[in-house]
């Protein structure tokens, strides 16, 4: 069998193990790359350190941090606050103000995991305010990075944009970001709407399997009022978020009534944590300094102006998150490094058929972005991309618009930065139930989406 197969096999009974146990999926690749990466493939142990992926560990590390400083100082409340006060009793506008907040981000050239990192905790903390599933808040911030990220000045974009470039297109770079915004919109709104129905349905089970045990006699805690399976938080124990006081739940319907939000103060430690925020975008947008160490500096000034929140910012980091997202990637780099990868493309390219071609680079592009970088899987795919794009029966834009939406279309997935920042904004006790969504999630879009946007924009030529 060849060493490559044997390498890429590894890697996914790694990740079966993490999936289907609590072992971290994550650790056992990180050992696995050393396994293989010295015993199969011949590579120094300093080698295989080599393929630790020190830039997004900055990232998770400093971004997380970072808010978790701005939740425990309240920061994230008061901006929950304002955007509740700005919806109304428009409980649809939640959704949308957050993906559009997070698409003006990515757009206007943050980081997609910079991006994410602004608007998740903000976003999933007022979903609960509403009543909507924090997970349908999450996909739908997501969405609205990748919304954003193929814009000319974003880092998708511009190595989408070089794509253009090689095969003759360049012009076709407003069309590139207009087709993936679209896309991304019409996905977000599809992942809302029916994450939002599968929890109600959740929801609406748990109410009636407690209505027929408090007939039969049994006493619940929590009285009337109380959902199946809530705890003090305000959460449900089916991962549904409904609201905290202020407001009433019904236990016929399940459905929660806000009577209006609970003013929420700006002291002074929250508007320098505002000011901080607003110092990331300028650091990441405008400088251009990395996300994962402008969140650090960030978040050492706040710790130095109270130092109270050190501890508990620490402590509530999701480490377990952190080790999963690294572990894959070490993994993956080091299949890169021994050559798997560059076999995957060589063979790509000599299928002989375009079209075809653009079908199967979608899907590697897909199943790699899941477990890795996005712009590091854009990078290696890159020089495979020109030649097909060039193919006269195809358009440039077409084939580009698809791998770019195959690639970050997945971005969801718990392997990934913005997957691993949605674990890191939910609640501890939610983690699991994420990762197991997130995963399910991505699995579904490397199935359908890659098919999908093929017979768009290269079958039917869209582009």
């Amino acid at each position: 069998m060849p060493l490559s197969i044997i390498a890429f096999l590894v890697l996914v009974a790694a990740f079966a193990i993490g999936s289907f146990t609590k072992i971290n999926a994550g650790l056992l690749a990180t050992v696995a790359a050393f396994g293989v990466g010295t015993l199969l493939a011949g590579m120094s142990i300093k080698d295989v350190i080599g393929q630790f992926p020190a830039g997004l560990f900055f990232i998770l590390v400093g971004a997380t941090l970072l808010f978790a400083i701005v939740r425990i100082n309240g920061t994230i409340d008061l901006l929950a606050y304002w955007a509740e006060r700005l919806a109304g009793d428009r409980k649809i506008l939640v959704p949308i103000l957050m993906f559009l907040l997070t698409a003006a981000l990515a757009s206007a050239g943050a980081f997609t995991p910079a991006a994410i990192a602004i608007v998740a905790p903000v976003g999933l903390a007022l979903g609960m305010r509403f009543g909507i599933s924090t997970l349908a808040m999450g996909l739908v911030i997501v969405q609205g990075a990748n919304a954003g990220a193929f814009s000319p000045v974003n880092p998708f974009g511009v190595l989408a944009n070089k794509m253009l470039d090689g095969a003759g297109a360049a012009d076709g770079s407003f069309k590139l970001y207009a087709y993936c915004f679209v896309f991304n919109a019409i996905l977000a709104v599809i992942a809302y709407v029916l994450v939002q129905a599968i929890m109600k349905r959740r929801a609406a089970k748990g109410d009636a399997g407690q209505q027929a045990s408090e007939a039969g006699g049994v006493k619940h805690d929590g009285g009337a009022g109380a959902s199946a399976g809530s705890d003090a938080s305000g959460r449900s124990g089916s991962g549904t978020a409904v609201l905290t006081a202020p407001a009433h739940t019904s236990a016929a319907t399940g459905t929660a009534t806000r009577t209006g939000p609970e003013k929420v103060a700006a002291t002074p430690m929250r508007i320098l944590t505002l000011v901080g925020i607003a110092s990331l975008l300028v650091l990441t947008t405008v400088l251009g300094m990395d996300v994962g160490v402008a969140s650090l500096v960030i978040a050492a000034v706040l710790i130095v102006l109270d130092s109270s929140v050190q501890k508990p910012a620490v402590e509530s980091m999701p480490w377990s998150a952190i080790i999963l997202v690294t572990g894959i990637v070490t993994y993956v780099g080091m299949l890169e490094e021994m050559g798997a990868l560059k076999e995957l493309q060589e063979g790509i390219a000599g299928l002989g058929n375009s079209s075809i071609a653009a079908l199967i680079t979608s899907y590697v592009v897909a199943i790699v972005s899941a477990f890795a970088s996005t712009t590091g899987t854009l990078g290696v795919i890159s020089p495979v991309v020109a030649p097909i794009a060039m193919d006269p029966l195809l358009t440039p834009i077409g084939v580009v618009t698809a791998i770019a939406i195959s690639s970050s279309v997945v971005d969801v997935s718990p392997m990934s930065t913005s997957g691993a920042l949605l674990m890191a904004s939910a609640q501890p006790k939610d983690e699991r139930m994420f990762f197991r969504a997130l995963l399910l999630w991505a699995i579904a879009m490397i199935g359908v989406v890659p098919l999908l946007v093929w017979f768009l924009f290269v079958q039917l030529g869209l582009g």
